[in-house]
């Protein structure tokens, strides 16, 4: 039920190819869900949300296996070093940061080894998003007409250069 306050051009694809979403259908919410989750024991209950790879490309951006590649392999190397809920954008040659407000500082205190392993996955800069983690930053630059039509140019021209 969280999503649907936000702009996902996703849930239009899942519409038109039929796909159900039965825990939205339940009307549960991301903290009920873990809640049910760990009640019955699963031991993914308090693992941070992570939506599709591709959301973290921009609009109108071809979506490529060797960027979902990229993205993939520098969350994961940011997790491994204990960053808990992290996103990196993926705007060309640069890879912009997102984590919490309070592991900004680690970030910095990492940079040297951060900077040095985004450059071997090919990208020429590397940045922190000073706002810091949250869902959807990408939809930030579309418009508010965009956003409450659900769709619009940008998922079509997102969704017509989509290749992976």
């Amino acid at each position: 039920m969280d999503d649907l306050g936000d702009y996902r051009p996703g849930l239009q694809a899942k519409n038109e190819q039929g796909v159900r979403s039965v825990l939205q259908e339940a009307g549960l919410t991301k903290n009920e869900i873990r809640a049910l989750s760990k009640e019955l024991g699963l031991p993914t209950w308090n693992k941070p949300s992570f939506a599709c790879l591709s959301s973290r490309i921009p609009y109108g951006t071809k979506i490529e296996r060797w960027k979902i590649d990229q993205l993939d392999e520098g969350e994961a190397f940011l997790a491994d070093l204990g960053f808990y809920q992290v996103r990196v954008r993926h705007h060309d040659k640069i890879a912009r940061i997102e984590v919490m407000p309070d592991e900004m500082m680690k970030i910095v205190e990492l940079s040297e080894a951060i900077h040095e392993k985004f450059k071997s996955l090919g990208f020429q800069y590397v940045t922190l998003d000073l706002q810091g983690y949250r869902t959807g930053s990408m939809n930030e630059v579309l418009s508010a007409a965009t956003k409450a039509a659900g769709t619009g140019a940008a998922a079509s021209a997102a969704a017509g250069k989509a290749t992976v």
